[in-house]
């Protein structure tokens, strides 16, 4: 069996509070960590389709945690 493999890389001014809001939502296929400024998200599968919902899934959730950290980061500022 043919397996597919990805790497998203992204950066963020908060990129350890994105990849933490990300990390519930990750499927078994999928693995997500901070590195600096960057999160760096691996995605897995057999099936082409699978792996594109994976993908599709995984973008509308890191918009959705990107806004999160983002208003985190502005309600700390003094």
């Amino acid at each position: 069996m043919m397996q597919i493999s990805g790497t998203i890389t992204t950066m963020h001014g908060n990129a350890p509070c994105v990849a933490q809001a990300l990390a519930p939502d990750n499927l078994r296929s999928m693995k997500t960590m901070a590195d600096g400024d960057r999160v760096i998200t691996t995605i897995t599968g057999t099936q082409l389709r699978s792996v594109i919902a994976s993908v599709d899934d995984y973008l509308m959730n890191l918009t959705i945690a990107e806004d999160a950290c983002s208003v985190r980061r502005t309600q700390k500022k003094p």
